[in-house]
């Protein structure tokens, strides 16, 4: 006897519409992923992966994405999450271990009163980012180390690298960035950040579809009148008149031609073009009056 099984119904055109766009995104980010993992070398055979999960959107789409590619990338390595609960009041602790166990992922939690910390000495109404940053850093290096861990997967996004840009050149008067990969200022750690070509409106995005559970940042995320905020401000404003132009720094970022900015370490601006073999003044020479010409008599006046 033949068993005739119903046919599904057919989704309403709004939710076709709604999936499809869905899906589209979701590959999108594995293609920028992909990409910035095979561009710098992010993931090699045998990684032990650590996720820095923080209970945002940008670390939880960071988190699924490289779980997705996992299961078909050219190389094994494996995926461990680590949340930081830095003991905030009223943070909720349960939140991120009844997501990690729902999904069967290996994840670890380690506890630490950075709040107390931060709270007792930054000043009231100061920024705390910089010392947060510090603590929690030392935090997940200790676990790295610890664990056996060959690279730290941090959340950030090609909008936080442009930020991060343009931070250094308002604030400290250089130029740079947040790297895609860098080394520990001690050379034990591996930090790489995936999610280097992503738009952060592409995560907000893939969170509200995926409906992850988001813990918000009640301790720096919250301050006002941070740099941070009025660099993104004027992110926005481009975006806004002229959609594209953050997307033409993230690349240009990636496009760095010495020998057209003025940082005498980078390129040999001394050499170009000299016509001698014998050494240039230097800046006391032309400044002091001090003649390096055999006919010069040093008298500037």
């Amino acid at each position: 006897m033949n068993t005739v099984l119903p046919l599904s119904e057919p989704l309403p055109p709004p939710a076709r519409r709604a999936a499809h766009e869905a899906n589209r995104l979701a590959k999108r980010l594995r293609h920028h992923v992909g990409r910035a993992i095979a561009d710098f070398g992010m993931i090699e055979e045998g990684d032990k992966v650590m996720v820095c999960l923080s209970g945002g959107k940008d670390s939880y789409t960071l988190l699924d994405i490289l779980l997705q590619l996992q299961k078909k990338a050219p190389v094994r390595f494996d995926i461990t999450a680590v949340n930081l609960d830095q003991k905030q009041p009223g943070f909720p602790e349960h939140v991120l271990p009844d997501y990690l166990r729902s999904i069967g992922v290996d994840y670890r939690i380690l506890e630490q009163d950075t709040y107390s910390v931060v709270a007792r000495v930054v000043p009231e109404g100061k920024t705390m980012c910089s010392l947060c940053s510090r603590l929690r850093r030392g935090a997940l290096y200790a676990c790295a180390e610890a664990e056996g861990f060959t690279k730290i997967a941090l959340g950030h996004h090609r909008d936080d690298l442009v930020a991060t840009f343009f931070l250094n050149m308002f604030f400290h008067s250089k130029l740079a960035g947040m790297p895609p990969k860098l080394l520990s200022d001690d050379g034990r750690h591996v930090v790489i950040r995936p999610l280097a070509y992503v738009r952060e409106d592409d995560i907000a995005a893939y969170a509200e579809a995926k409906q992850f559970p988001i813990i918000p940042c009640n301790l720096c995320g919250s301050q006002e009148n941070l740099q941070r905020r009025q660099v993104k401000n004027m992110m926005d404003g481009w975006e806004r008149d002229t959609p594209g132009r953050v997307e033409q720094i993230a690349r240009a970022l990636g496009d760095i031609r010495p020998s057209k900015l003025s940082d005498p370490k980078l390129f040999d601006f001394m050499s170009l073009g000299q016509r001698s073999d014998g050494g240039m003044p230097d800046a006391h020479a032309w400044l002091g009056g001090e003649s390096t010409s055999p006919n010069g008599s040093g008298d500037m006046s």
